[in-house]
């Protein structure tokens, strides 16, 4: 199979990476299109008043000066690529509930979805004093990717998937469920510095203590489990 591979994190982030070789795992090929630079939370944002420039970064490797929606408009409408899965990610952050509407790498396997092809976002949630295991991602993403493949997908449908961080080491892939994406919204705070001269806030809200909703794909990623979400355009 012919794997298209794209994410938010830039074209040199260690999770996409990750996810070139959980395709050579699988006995893929890949082609890379992905961001010159990262795009974190731009959501699903596209270019289209300006020229986007694309590079190459070796072979099968394209960077695109755009966001993740435009790396798969890129490939599909000017590098004319005929993938048969398009995957973003493997994201350094967790992508559930309200970030569905924030993410990039969920949009960029939602704009492949809007063209009727199979997708796919991979998440890993971040616990900050844990390291990360990127070959044991490589391993979970080559399972779970094999595994989602053989399930079936309608018109527009495209699934979200997001890995627990647990501690690094050798693991076999954590109880997968399928969850729906958390409807409490994200906490939302902000502070201001004593002494500031003009009113500057700064965000002080902490991902980690987001509402857990039962069944949802918070609970899940943060119980330890991998969430999978069948999401549609």
């Amino acid at each position: 199979m012919h794997f298209l591979l794209t994410n938010d994190d830039g074209i040199h982030a260690p999770g996409l990476a990750a996810l070139a070789a959980a395709i050579e795992l699988m006995g893929g090929r890949c082609t890379i299109v992905a961001p010159a630079h990262e795009h974190s939370e731009c959501g699903h944002r596209v270019t289209t008043r300006q020229p986007l420039r694309v590079e190459s970064a070796g072979t099968g490797r394209h960077a695109v000066y755009g966001t993740p929606a435009d790396c798969v408009r890129i490939a599909l409408f000017g590098l004319n690529l005929k993938p048969d899965v398009v995957l973003s990610g493997v994201n350094q952050g967790g992508n559930m509930g309200q970030d569905l509407f924030i993410s990039g790498t969920v949009a960029a396997a939602r704009e492949a979805a809007f063209h009727g092809l199979r997708a796919m976002a991979l998440s890993h949630y971040v616990i900050s004093d844990l390291g990360f295991d990127w070959p044991r991602v490589s391993a979970w993403t080559a399972e779970i990717t094999g595994r989602l493949l053989d399930e079936t997908l309608q018109d527009g449908e495209y699934w979200n998937v997001n890995f627990p961080h647990l501690t690094p080491g050798a693991l076999p892939l954590p109880k997968t469920v399928l969850t729906q994406p958390a409807r409490s919204p994200l906490n939302v705070s902000f502070d201001t510095p004593a002494g500031s001269i003009d009113t500057v806030y700064h965000y002080t809200a902490r991902y980690a203590d987001r509402p857990q909703d039962a069944g949802s794909d918070v609970a899940a990623c943060f119980g330890g489990k991998v969430s999978v979400s069948k999401l549609r355009v």
